[in-house]
């Protein structure tokens, strides 16, 4: 069976191999943004928040979020082409998987449970699963890591701005 993107032609078997990786971490990225999304309900809760002078306006959450996307997708293709042990690769895939677990966990935490103080204590998790596969693809995929370095400066941001929140609206639910 021959498939055509545009002028060129090839084999279905060639374009999996050569687009594959694409449309997997597009859409594995796809589902971790919507699912992020459906469990981040800005409500009465969250405006009445006490929150830091300096915290960007709602508004650019989306737009930094759409970039940071692009980015773990370009650095997922990237490393899914550059790492060619089975078992490394192996390992890169399931890092990725861990961090859009974590990043999932992370704005249900926060946003459903309106437990600030937990996901305090989960993002530093969810840092560690960014810098994993970064330093996986530094060792194996040269400067692709980068793509992940404003995800990683995001969450480092976030954790920060999370930590903020929970000093200045504390106590959460029962202590943990």
């Amino acid at each position: 069976m021959r498939i055509c993107i545009g002028p060129r032609c090839g084999s279905v078997k060639a374009f999996l191999a050569s687009w594959g990786a694409v449309l997997v971490a597009a859409f594995g990225v796809t589902v971790m943004a919507g699912a992020g999304m459906s469990l981040t309900v800005l409500d009465h809760w969250y405006y009445n928040l006490k929150k830091p002078s300096w915290q960007p306006p709602d508004w650019l959450f989306g737009p930094a979020w759409t970039l940071i996307f692009i980015g773990e997708v370009t650095a997922a293709v990237i490393g899914w082409h550059a790492i060619t042990n089975f078992w490394v690769t192996t390992l890169f895939i399931i890092l990725l998987l861990i961090n859009a677990v974590l990043n999932i966990l992370w704005s249900y935490f926060f946003f459903k449970l309106r437990r600030p103080d937990i996901a305090r204590k989960e993002v530093l998790f969810l840092w560690l699963s960014i810098a994993a596969p970064m330093l996986l693809l530094a060792v194996y995929a040269g400067k692709a890591w980068l793509y992940l370095l404003p995800y990683l400066l995001w969450v480092s941001f976030a954790a920060i701005l999370n930590d903020a929140i929970v000093r200045l609206n504390a106590p959460f639910g029962e202590a943990l």
